[in-house]
């Protein structure tokens, strides 16, 4: 479907929202570097942009441009990540950023547990606090994940990590193993698979019937406990 076949609601959400495009790109070029051309960049968010538009729902209460900051970043990191061999670093950024942008997206639709009429400042500052734990969480994990897919679906990266970095993912590896056991069926295999096993994260979802909406909140959910449990480890 091209975007003259869209209706006139779908195409003004897109419109107003172009520079968001232009703004993630350009924060993510500086993270991709040399490795691909802002042109690019641009081409893998509109089209980021275009899929939350027809996919917006109003109904969630989440304004739109929040909703597609999460989309467009999230599009423009899996173009790039499909597009060509990539040194292991910055793979392994883009890898983090996901991981955490993904974290936030689920946040962002999870209305499981609204915050408490009145809440005062504590109570936002501990939200806060807890979804930025979160956050780091699934960014490390990200950073130390498996990387490249199958053939035709996975990145090509060189294998240049020093014995510093092997060592670190190795003890990281080894808690989130011992950590998920807890987690409930569903998050154990959705960290487990993607994180530790190298699978893409939408095949886990498809794989266990999940829509990508709920499998994000599911994600966010995992990350929340694990951050917990590390912590209870590391105390």
């Amino acid at each position: 479907m091209s975007k003259t076949d869209d209706s006139p609601e779908v195409l003004a959400r897109f419109q107003g929202e172009l520079d968001l495009v232009d703004i993630l790109a350009r924060q993510l070029l500086r993270t991709i570097g040399s490795h691909a051309e802002f042109d690019e960049l641009l081409s893998y968010g509109r089209e980021g942009l275009l899929d939350a538009a027809r996919r917006f729902d109003a109904s969630r209460g989440v304004p739109f441009r929040s909703y597609a900051n999460f989309r467009v970043r999230g599009a423009i990191i899996d173009g790039v990540r499909s597009m060509a061999r990539l040194p292991r670093r910055v793979h392994a950024r883009l890898e983090g950023l996901a991981a955490a942008n993904r974290h936030s997206e689920g946040a962002s639709e999870d209305v499981s547990a609204p915050p408490a009429p009145g809440a005062g400042r504590a109570e936002a500052d501990a939200a806060l606090a807890e979804h930025l734990a979160g956050m780091a969480t699934a960014m490390a994990l990200g950073l130390v994940a498996h990387t490249g897919y199958e053939e035709g679906e996975r990145v090509s990266v060189s294998q240049d990590a020093s014995p510093e970095d092997a060592v670190a993912r190795a003890e990281l590896v080894g808690l989130v193993r011992d950590t998920i056991a807890g987690l409930p069926k569903e998050e154990a295999e959705l960290v487990r698979r993607h994180y530790l096993e190298g699978e893409r994260f939408d095949h886990v979802a498809q794989s266990l019937g999940l829509s990508k909406s709920w499998a994000s909140r599911l994600h966010t959910r995992a990350m929340v406990k694990l951050t917990k449990r590390l912590r209870g480890s590391a105390g």
